[in-house]
């Protein structure tokens, strides 16, 4: 499933220029690209992930799964659903990029709590800043993060820097990526 998936990465969300025209959310440009949107949006990319992240949290004990919207969304929904058809319902849960501004007013929407465990999710990871903004308000809301899962690491020191936060905020949680920018590269030879 993992080649699959690494292939359908490559095939639909890569894109490669020989000069640095992609511009970043960092604000850097790079000459490489991933959209994870094409993959995490599409039916066999929903399975791929889904069945794939499933059984790399099966044996965590944790309440939810999920991250800053938008780039998480696809990617817990499909591990939620996964995890409903193995028997091992996980709720998927969904930061807010700002606070709700009528109703109640959340940062947090999903069944989950605080004193809750979670697993963090993120479709690709550059500089880590959307998936330590994700970190950031479920430990306000006294959420415990287990565990960070990304589909792709860009391999930029995002690793490095969510890693580091997540050791500030007491959270000794690891973090592991589905796929490599090294492994996509690979498949441009």
């Amino acid at each position: 499933m993992r080649d699959r998936l690494i292939r359908l990465i490559y095939e639909r969300a890569f894109k490669y220029s020989e000069e640095p025209i992609f511009r970043l959310v960092s604000g850097g440009l790079s000459q490489y690209y991933f959209n994870c949107k094409t993959v995490t949006l599409s039916p066999e990319g929903m399975y791929l992930i889904g069945n794939i992240i499933f059984d790399m949290i099966a044996n965590l004990d944790v309440k939810g799964i999920g991250g800053l919207t938008l780039g998480a969304d696809p990617i817990s929904n499909a591990v939620a659903y996964t995890s409903y058809l193995k028997g091992k319902p996980i709720e998927s849960f969904v930061v807010r990029k700002k606070a709700k501004e009528h109703g109640t007013m959340q940062w947090i929407e999903g069944n989950i709590k605080q004193g809750d465990s979670v697993v963090v999710v993120d479709d690709v990871i550059t500089t880590g800043s959307s998936t330590i903004k994700a970190i950031t308000r479920l430990k306000e809301a006294g959420i415990f993060v287990k565990k960070v899962i990304v589909l792709v690491d860009r391999q930029e020191g995002g690793r490095e820097n969510i890693l580091k936060f997540l050791a500030e905020c007491g959270f000794p949680a690891e973090l592991e990526a589905v796929v490599l920018r090294d492994d996509v590269m690979q498949l441009k030879r």
